[in-house]
């Protein structure tokens, strides 16, 4: 639930200056919620930003507080790992808009006292990083060693790349994409409309409430779930499988082993996320375009870029953010004079591979950091 989320504490910080967003406003009293790995060392030049993705937190190497799960990457950050804590301060911040310990509609309204709800302004992938290079400031980190994320993370380090680009040395983009395309608007779209569908949502206002947008929440997982899969992965782990019976009921329960799949992600998520936090994010990765304010160019968006080392990395199955979307930030970059390697692993996996055991994407990582292995 997300009062429950609401009230786990954090490492965080509550930074005094006002935060201007892409939209205009400003946000007052931003709270940035962070968990940090390895030593930082004297001259501060060892720190790398993990950026996470839609539904991930800065929970990146240890449990996390709501489900006692470990970290969605600690197979990828710890001691001898290709993110070597032992050589890196690693650093993952909750993204603005999110529902652990970051500022976002579940965050008290410093002029009201009552949860933002709806009235939490809209915000962007730059937005969150404008959170990001905050903390930054506050923890007196001048430059990064490198940034790296996957996904929507990888839309953040590209942002960093193309905004703040003399922050840092090196960006790692992994199944990532500079722009989110009509068919990825179209599915979180579908999952919006379940979430506001579901009567419990009440315009937003349910916190404090007996009864959560829970299912709205779990149909709006499901269809998400389904695109970060392959349809070869789908049907070498359920096929036509059915779901602990040998005929199918004739109804409309769980017959197969892929609608109980589902429906089983659909529900733990709601017990670690929240149903606004997930409308502002979707709704700032569809906003998502580095091209458009250079006229189209992605190029332009790179031209002050061109002392950083970029890294892709896409998979052969992942049709979320395909291959070609890579491509196209390499094409771009190349053409702004920036380095950058790009390498396309095959994987079964789909678009959740980079989260997955693929030990080609921990040697290309360990190798751009520096660290090879």
């Amino acid at each position: 639930m997300a009062t429950a989320l609401h009230q786990i504490p954090h490492q965080s910080v509550t930074i005094a200056a006002p935060l201007p967003l892409d939209s205009g406003q400003n946000l007052e009293g931003v709270t940035i919620a962070w968990q940090s790995y390895g030593a930082l060392n004297a001259d501060k030049s060892n720190a790398v930003l993990i950026c996470h993705a839609l539904t991930g937190d800065q929970y990146v190497a240890s449990n996390h507080p709501a489900t006692g799960k470990p970290g969605w990457w600690v197979r990828m950050v710890g001691p001898g790992k290709p993110i070597d804590t032992d050589r890196f301060h690693v650093i993952c911040a909750n993204v603005l808009g999110s529902c652990m310990g970051s500022s976002g509609p579940a965050s008290l309204d410093p002029a009201t006292g009552a949860p933002y709800g709806m009235r939490f302004p809209v915000i962007t992938i730059v937005d969150m990083v404008r959170a990001q290079a905050a903390l930054l400031d506050h923890l007196g980190i001048a430059r990064l060693h490198a940034v790296v994320g996957g996904s929507m993370g990888g839309m953040q380090a590209l942002a960093w790349a193309a905004h703040w680009p003399d922050r840092i040395g090196s960006a790692i983009v992994i199944a990532s994409a500079a722009r989110h395309s009509a068919q990825n608007i179209a599915f979180h779209e579908v999952g919006r409309q379940a979430i506001m569908a579901d009567p419990d949502w009440r315009d937003g206002n349910y916190y404090g409430q007996y009864c959560m947008p829970t299912k709205g929440l779990a149909v709006a997982r499901m269809a998400a779930h389904i695109t970060y899969l392959s349809e070869a992965g789908l049907t070498e782990k359920f096929g036509r499988r059915l779901q602990g019976r040998d005929n199918k009921s004739f109804g409309f329960d769980a017959d197969f082993q892929i609608e109980s799949y589902l429906r089983h992600q659909g529900l733990a998520f709601t017990d670690r996320f929240d149903a606004n936090a997930y409308l502002y994010i979707t709704r700032a990765m569809d906003y998502f375009d580095l091209a458009e304010p250079h006229d189209g160019r992605l190029a332009g968006a790179f031209a002050g870029s061109r002392d950083v080392r970029f890294t892709l990395v896409s998979f052969d199955t992942d049709w979320l953010y395909p291959t070609a979307e890579s491509r196209r930030i390499v094409q771009a970059l190349h053409a702004a004079g920036a380095a950058a390697s790009f390498v396309e692993l095959s994987a079964p996996f789909g678009h959740d591979s980079f989260l997955l055991d693929v030990p080609a994407l921990d040697r290309i990582v360990a190798g751009a950091l520096g660290n090879g292995r």
